[in-house]
């Protein structure tokens, strides 16, 4: 049986801002990217996703980033790499304590945005990000994009590296993710959503923005929870899916 897990990233509300819909989003996804305050969440909304994802039977990771409330976490800080990784341990640790008190406990950890982007190739920051992870349990696995120095100063340091795709994201030909500042960058319609994870799970292939065709291997699939229609475009995929004999599955 082939298998692939499905994440999203929740938990991005804040006091009374509201952004996606979580409960929904549990349905169709195995794996749940929680925000732990620093681009979003705060404590009442960490502590109720990681309620609603232990009821839904949805794994839990540290949706971790920089420390950027205004700006979602989006741009690129420029860190120093130590402070870069006690803020990192900081997150981790009050995700651990808060999905703890609802029987749930933190299984990975997901860089988010501007970081996320940044230790594709940031060398300082993406070993900052290793570090922070390996001092708190080596035993977490560390999502990142395919090829980036993340994930392979990841396995240098004998922590899991899983490989993630996007299935509402478009991909430049050398395959980092078009910029959220050009059009086209995020994808809307969940036909054309569906028909890109089935690439993906199925042959192993991303259709970029210039139409050429790129080989991935990926062991989690990622569909965005703020993005407007989130719910609809992660109901086609996981029915897309399934429908091709592909079952949703945490890879941990």
């Amino acid at each position: 049986m082939v298998y692939m897990d499905l994440n999203s990233d929740v938990g991005e509300s804040f006091g009374r801002w509201t952004l996606g819909d979580d409960t929904a989003m549990f349905q169709s996804v195995s794996s749940a990217n929680v925000a732990c305050g620093f681009h979003a969440g705060d404590p009442t909304v960490i502590r109720r996703t990681c309620r609603e994802a232990v009821q839904a039977g949805v794994m839990i990771g540290a949706h971790v980033g920089y420390r950027d409330l205004s700006g979602f976490g989006r741009r690129f800080v420029d860190i120093d790499p130590h402070e870069l990784a006690d803020d990192i341990v900081y997150q981790i640790g009050a995700l651990q304590a808060l999905a703890a008190t609802e029987g749930g406990r933190v299984r990975y950890v997901k860089p988010h945005g501007g970081l996320y982007n940044a230790i594709v190739s940031h060398t300082a920051q993406a070993r900052a990000v290793v570090d922070a992870v390996r001092s708190i349990d080596p035993g977490l696995p560390i999502l990142g994009l395919p090829g980036s120095e993340v994930l392979r100063l990841a396995e240098a340091a004998g922590l899991r590296a899983v490989s993630e795709a996007f299935a509402d994201r478009a991909y430049n030909p050398d395959g980092t993710l078009v910029s959220r500042s050009l059009p086209g960058a995020v994808l809307h319609d969940p036909a054309q959503v569906a028909e890109h994870v089935l690439r993906m799970a199925a042959d192993s292939a991303i259709r970029t923005v210039d139409g050429s065709i790129l080989k991935i291997n990926a062991d989690s699939i990622c569909v965005h929870g703020d993005s407007p229609g989130a719910v609809a475009m992660a109901i086609a995929v996981k029915a897309a899916l399934t429908d091709a004999g592909i079952t949703i599955k945490a890879f941990a």
